[in-house]
């Protein structure tokens, strides 16, 4: 009898060994799977290119100077229809103009001294052109000494007054710009892993970056540089 309970313990303990072998086994096995499916190569692939800017907004101020208000108000109206007419003349139209009251400063009233004032009132009138006629516009830009010549004298191109371009047709070319940054990023991930004797596998993970837009460079602000970059990270397998 005691030697069956012996017998059947033995049994018993050699199962269990051998079925703690067999799972030790599976899971080290789905380990190592696991582990070779989790292998992965994380590469960025860019899309860079220049675009012509499709919108200009060139805001053109001017400034007189007097002692007679009225007077002043008169004198910038005057220069600011010669402005308008001379705008019109190199094919910006009427409808691409924006007119804002003119600013008036009076220095008396800003303290200086009388005695030491040339002109009391001074008056800074703004044209502003919004046009997609980027050519157009910038064909008038440089015959703007001809109001020099008129008596009307144009502020400096400051950062308050400087001329913007911009490029609204994103929309347009991201996916072409996506779809070859993504077959870029393929391309790199492939070499990696015939470099590493791998096989590339399937996404894992997608990142589109952010689109950027900036000037190509500082003397060509009417060509635009767009860019964005993709991060991808692919399965690498034997």
């Amino acid at each position: 009898m005691q030697q069956n309970h012996v017998k059947s313990a033995l049994i018993l303990g050699v199962c269990l060994l051998l079925g703690l072998t067999a799972l030790g086994y599976l899971l080290g096995t789905s380990a190592l799977k696991f582990k070779a499916y989790e292998r992965t190569v994380t590469v960025k692939g860019l899309s860079e290119r220049e675009y012509p800017a499709d919108i200009v907004i060139w805001p053109i101020s001017f400034v007189e100077a007097g002692n007679d208000l009225t007077e002043l108000y008169l004198v910038t109206e005057r220069h600011t229809q010669t402005l308008i007419a001379f705008l019109e003349a190199n094919g910006i139209e009427r409808q691409e103009l924006t007119v804002s009251a003119p600013g008036i400063s009076d220095k008396l009233a800003q303290g200086y001294e009388k005695a030491r004032i040339e002109f009391r009132y001074m008056a800074t009138q703004t044209v502003t052109v919004y046009s997609s006629k980027i050519d157009t516009v910038r064909a008038a830009m440089n015959k703007m000494g001809d109001l020099g010549k008129q008596g009307i004298a144009i502020a400096d191109n400051t950062y308050e007054h400087a001329t913007e371009y911009l490029f609204t047709r994103l929309n347009e070319v991201k996916p072409s710009m996506i779809e070859q940054a993504t077959t870029q990023a393929r391309e790199v991930a492939e070499k990696f892993a015939k470099d590493s004797k791998s096989r590339l596998g399937k996404i894992k993970r997608a990142s589109q970056g952010q689109f950027s837009i900036g000037d190509r460079d500082r003397n060509n602000p009417h060509i635009k540089k767009v860019r964005v970059v993709s991060t991808i990270e692919y399965y690498l397998s034997d």
